[in-house]
């Protein structure tokens, strides 16, 4: 992309050689990203690659020291308010709002956007409609980060940001969560997610950044990410006693020889490929 171009219309977020240090450590080194309007864009990275303070530049909430930031089409380091209605944020932790109810707390914070949603149409889309009377102290955690995204959707943002919004949560009400954040991008919203969960980023994401060191060292698809599709698969089974492992780019090809060697099953036949796990451990090693 030339330096004229400053993100295309079609990019919700564009960043050139972003820099930002904190006294002699540089959080973030470089960094070149792009989220394209309408995906899912996950970022891992492991603690202290620079996810949390590229997030916040990008949010408009801290200033970098080089480089140069769109979002949305514009610089969100002198973007105005009307820019900042654009965005949705959803934090890792939020206000203490335990004594209002969850139709008071969508209400207050409707004030603040020129065009909100309704907060029953919020609190029906986020899955709290049955809650809108409850105070916040008696809801659930899932619940409570339900009412967080909530109250990020309630100025019918282009663009959301989700640092770590699962956390703590148990499996169930995770998986409950991914089908909210899916149904937003259903619906137009670009969404930028930062987690350490592997499973949410390959169950959610459209592509995948990983994040080390502060540069990002690798973007792509959760199904090519560093290669993983190219990857051979391992074939395992037992024979002779033993256990025997074969790493094979056709797979098919080798159960289906064994097989025939067989006369039929094959002995604890295992065939497993590198799950996204895998392959992202392998890439911050060598990067550390």
């Amino acid at each position: 992309m030339s330096s004229g171009d400053h993100g295309g219309a079609d990019l919700a977020i564009w960043a050139r050689e972003l820099c930002k240090g904190y006294g002699d450590r540089q959080a973030v080194k470089d960094l070149d990203l792009q989220v394209e309007r309408g995906e899912i864009f996950a970022v891992l990275g492991p603690n202290g690659a620079g996810k949390t303070t590229t997030t916040e530049i990008l949010e408009g909430y801290r200033p970098r020291d080089a480089g140069e930031v769109r979002v949305l089409g514009q610089d969100p380091g002198t973007a105005g308010p009307v820019w900042r209605s654009r965005i949705g944020i959803v934090l890792q932790e939020t206000g203490d709002f335990d004594e209002l109810t969850v139709d008071e707390v969508l209400r207050h914070f409707a004030r603040y956007y020129p065009a909100p949603l309704h907060p029953a149409e919020v609190a029906e889309s986020v899955g709290l409609a049955d809650r809108r009377t409850a105070r916040v102290s008696a809801l659930s955690g899932g619940q409570r980060r339900r009412l967080d995204v909530g109250l990020g959707i309630l100025g019918r943002p282009e663009l959301l940001f989700l640092d770590e919004p699962t956390t703590g949560f148990d499996p169930e009400v995770r998986r409950q969560f991914w089908d909210l954040i899916a149904a937003l991008r259903n619906a137009g919203t670009t969404v930028w997610l930062t987690t350490h969960y592997l499973e949410e980023a390959e169950h959610l994401a459209d592509r995948v950044a990983v994040i080390v060191n502060g540069r990002v060292v690798a973007v792509d698809t959760p199904a090519c990410l560093g290669g993983r599709h190219l990857a051979g698969a391992t074939v395992g089974w037992r024979e002779d006693d033993r256990t025997q492992e074969l790493v094979t780019g056709s797979p098919a090809q080798v159960v289906q020889e064994l097989s025939a060697r067989f006369g039929g099953d094959v002995p604890d036949l295992v065939v497993t490929r590198p799950t996204l796990e895998d392959i992202y451990l392998d890439m911050i090693g060598a990067q550390q």
